[in-house]
């Protein structure tokens, strides 16, 4: 089930705050944490129901692993055990088929590459329960009850694209007793928020999916122009599509009173690669910092081996986006990129912040190609158009369903509300409920239902 469908708006979401709300309107707190949590396994089988077994199995795995980390005397097995069975799990959907398609290729061999279908979520819904592991090893956990654990892992909002949700945050606030309790300000400012995701998703986002799909399905014959405006196209389509449902997922935590963390800061303002990293996909960085930077030593053994667990950190997020080169290849470049970074700050070399605003953002694009591109090759040819010299007529028709000036003109806006506009959250920060604001969210939910001639997938539910 998708944020931006009608089944969703119009029945699974009002059904499940007013049952939600009403049981705990009696105090029935339990029956109300069990309601919500079999509604999100209901969303999550709407997909297909053949897989809540597997995040089922899943979860109980996951539980009974971390009592036993908590209570056994050598915890260490334990872990590696549990995180173990985490890794092939994810690794056989994920992954099979990438692995045996690289073999292949290398080896000469002709093993039969089996078409697995990839659960949604798996990705986000491993990462969380392994850091629970990893924390319940700390020492850091306490013995949460089993369906308190279910909604933590399955909490609708955020169990099909994230954001990446950590117990220390999450779970306290399910048994908090005024979060039982409707609250309009919290109910408002989720419906605000909600619009403006929606809004990002079908009116700009799916919007540019068309122009996308023109340059990077024919990066062979991409001239200048062409390239760029493709680049420019994904590069505002996936930060508006993932930052949309980033948002809309927040705004449905806070119609139910839960605090889900911020995803997006912003991103395209970011002054260097380091502050990208601090404001991109925010849950992702904050998980690999965690539990992947920092247990391997992070910066305190020598800057060789700080610009080496930086390298590798990449590599697994590259890596968690998809089972290709291609991301394999944009996680290592970001990697190179943060370790020029982090060099460049030792030489104390001041330049000016627009400059290294623009240098930032060109970096983002390029990379950005890769992460799009169907293979490598297509992803160095659309690269090797964008630094070519324009041809002698920038205004030729291209095979995109608009006019280039059209093109270019929604791309600068796009620029510029990236560049200089605030995020929503920061917007909405000392948020008080008025008519303004519900004429807003209903102009912009008027604009979206409007423009909602199909339902398109988040891009990040292929992740």
């Amino acid at each position: 089930m998708l944020f931006n469908s009608y089944e969703f708006m119009f029945l699974f979401l009002p059904v499940t705050l007013v049952v939600y709300f009403g049981l705990a309107g009696r105090r029935w707190t339990k029956a109300a944490v069990g309601w919500l949590t079999a509604a999100s396994f209901f969303f999550y089988g709407w997909w297909d129901v053949k897989y809540i077994p597997l995040l089922f199995g899943s979860i109980v795995f996951n539980f009974l692993a971390g009592r036993c980390i908590e209570s056994a005397r050598h915890k260490k097995p334990w872990l590696a055990g549990s995180i173990g069975v985490n890794l092939l799990l994810l690794g056989y959907f994920k992954y099979t088929g990438f692995f045996l398609t690289t073999w292949n290729a290398l080896a000469g061999s002709g093993w039969d590459v089996p078409q697995i279908v990839l659960p949604l979520g798996i990705s986000f819904f491993t990462f969380t329960q392994t850091a629970y592991l990893i924390d319940a090893y700390r020492g850091e956990t306490r013995r949460y009850s089993f369906l308190t654990y279910c909604l933590f892992v399955t909490i609708f909002p955020h169990l099909i694209a994230g954001p990446i949700i950590n117990h220390r945050d999450m779970i306290p606030q399910f048994s908090r007793l005024r979060n039982f309790c409707l609250d309009y300000r919290n109910f408002s400012q989720g419906l605000v928020l909600f619009s403006i995701g929606l809004f990002k998703k079908v009116v700009i986002a799916d919007s540019l999916s068309p122009w996308v799909q023109a340059v990077f399905s024919a990066a062979d014959a991409a001239g200048f122009w062409e390239a760029w405006a493709g680049a420019l196209s994904y590069t505002f389509q996936l930060y508006f599509d993932f930052s949309g449902y980033s948002e809309m997922a927040i705004a449905l935590g806070l119609m139910l009173n839960l605090r889900f963390p911020r995803n997006f800061n912003s991103p395209y303002q970011a002054a260097s690669m380091i502050d990208f990293w601090r404001r991109w996909h925010m849950t992702l960085g904050g998980w690999v910092k965690n539990y992947l930077y920092i247990p391997l030593g992070g910066n305190r053994h020598g800057d060789l081996r700080k610009m080496r667990n930086l390298l590798v950190s990449m590599l697994l997020i590259g890596l968690w986006h998809g089972a290709g080169w291609t991301f394999v290849l944009w996680g290592a470049l970001h990697g190179v990129l943060l370790v020029i970074n982090h060099q460049w700050r030792r030489l104390q070399i001041a330049l000016p912040q627009g400059l290294c605003r623009g240098i930032t953002f060109l970096c983002v694009v390029a990379c950005w190609v890769f992460f799009r591109a169907d293979t490598v090759g297509n992803g160095a040819m659309l690269l090797q158009a964008m630094v070519s010299v324009p041809g002698n007529s920038p205004t030729a028709a291209w095979n995109i369903p608009a006019a280039p000036a059209e093109v270019w003109s929604v791309l600068l806006v796009l620029l510029g509300i990236t560049a200089l506009v605030k995020n929503p959250l920061v917007l909405l920060q000392g948020f008080r409920p008025g008519w303004r604001w519900l004429m807003l969210s209903l102009l912009l939910m008027g604009i979206s239902l409007y423009s909602l001639s199909h339902v398109s997938d988040f891009l990040y539910f292929q992740f």
